[in-house]
């Protein structure tokens, strides 16, 4: 057991350490001779064509819309998974990291709203703040928090998980338009040949998979955002029906997933959408209310509403703090959970997608700079943390 554990750690600190790597990676293309490389290779036109069906995109829509739909489709499995069998099964193991998730998508849209109220086109970002980097939060937990009970990653863990739920509900609700019907009916059409093959139970991986393509396109097509399909699809793969190597289908697909969605998949992301050109940017840009607004959700907003309301909860006999912890350590993942980066990217990409690179380059200052401040003090108070001994609530 504790061999895996400790695999686990090295594995989420990795895909952390990946992550920044990434990052800077495109923050020094972005401001050197290479920018206009990285610019041309992200506009890049790609087209698939089968008949009369054809999907044409620059290669930054593609990964923003191709490659986020599987990581959306692994965090559905992970959903499921944890839902059915895992931590987030019983009221009682949901109840503060549901609270937690919930004040922790209102209090930065709240902050953001502050900074940016009276500006229709400013309005539209309200949600970045209100996303967490899964990968990136446990990457940094992992590094400074390794003798920290194991119940304190299980609570991130799943105020994350929360986290993408409501995200999810965000895109579907807000950052869809000009919805076609036809491409609807299709990807409806495709979500009950999923039910047929799941309760038939079908143990041939490739018919899930061959369906779950034919769904994104439709949803592609549809005007709804095409990661809510990769989301979708994963509440149909069984939990129990074993695939013909004889291994649990939902546990092998996430299983086969992770590593490429924590050493590829979200790496290509960071580096498509990171790199801001910080040279020659006017400071007003730089300090714009859009910035501002994202900076102070991620970094104030965040920590303020998950750990005010766990306060509240707790004091209130509503929940109980995760077993083993204290509230110091408890403030240390609140500050982690102010870490947006490939979320907060996303859907600012989604927010602005239409506004021009002036509000996408403030978007990605407010989220690096908002990103990196919780990672920063978050780091710092979690190291403090498993060396100082605080009372826990019911002391």
């Amino acid at each position: 057991m504790k061999s895996e554990f400790r695999q686990m750690i090295q594995h989420d600190a990795a895909g952390g350490v990946i992550l920044v790597f990434a990052a800077l990676l495109a923050l020094i293309f972005a401001n050197s001779p290479l920018d206009t490389f990285y610019n041309g290779m992200l506009n890049m036109p790609v087209m698939i064509k089968v008949g009369a069906f054809e999907i044409a995109k620059p290669l930054l829509l593609w990964i923003n819309d191709g490659l986020m739909a599987i990581f959306f489709f692994m965090v559905g499995l992970e959903v499921k998974r944890e839902v059915l069998q895992g931590h987030l099964n019983s009221v009682e193991q949901i109840t503060l990291p549901a609270i937690a998730a919930i004040a922790g998508i209102a209090a930065p849209a709240l902050v953001y709203v502050f900074f940016n109220q009276g500006d229709p086109v400013a309005m539209k970002g309200w949600a970045i703040p209100s996303a967490t980097d899964i990968a990136f939060a446990l990457g940094i937990f992992s590094l400074f928090g390794r003798s920290l009970p194991i119940t304190l990653k299980l609570f991130l863990l799943s105020v994350a998980i929360f986290d993408d739920i409501g995200a999810i509900v965000i895109i579907a609700l807000f950052y869809s338009a000009d919805l076609s019907t036809t491409s609807l009916l299709v990807a409806a059409i495709g979500l009950a040949a999923l039910f047929v093959v799941n309760r038939m139970k079908v143990s041939a991986q490739g018919a899930y998979i061959l369906i779950g393509v034919v769904v994104w396109a439709a949803v592609l097509k549809s005007g709804v955002h095409a990661t809510l399909a990769g989301f979708a699809v994963a509440w149909f793969i069984p939990i129990n029906v074993k695939n013909d190597d004889g291994n649990p289908m939902l546990a092998h697909m996430e299983h086969a997933l992770h590593n490429w969605v924590a050493f590829l998949i979200l790496p290509v992301f960071a580096f498509a959408n990171a790199g801001v050109q910080l040279l020659g940017t006017p400071m007003d840009q730089m300090f714009s209310p859009v910035a501002v607004g994202i900076i102070a959700g991620l970094f104030i907003g965040k920590q303020v509403g998950i750990f005010g309301a766990c306060w509240l909860a707790v004091k209130a006999g509503i929940a109980k703090l995760p077993a083993g912890t204290n509230w110091l350590q408890l403030y240390g993942v609140t500050l982690l959970c102010g870490v947006g980066f490939t979320m907060s990217l996303f859907i600012g990409s989604l927010a602005f997608e239409t506004e021009g690179a002036e509000h996408l380059n403030s978007v990605k200052i407010g989220v690096l700079v908002g990103s990196l401040l919780s990672a920063i003090v978050g780091s710092i108070v979690i190291s403090k943390a498993k060396k100082k001994v605080v009372p826990s609530a019911e002391s």
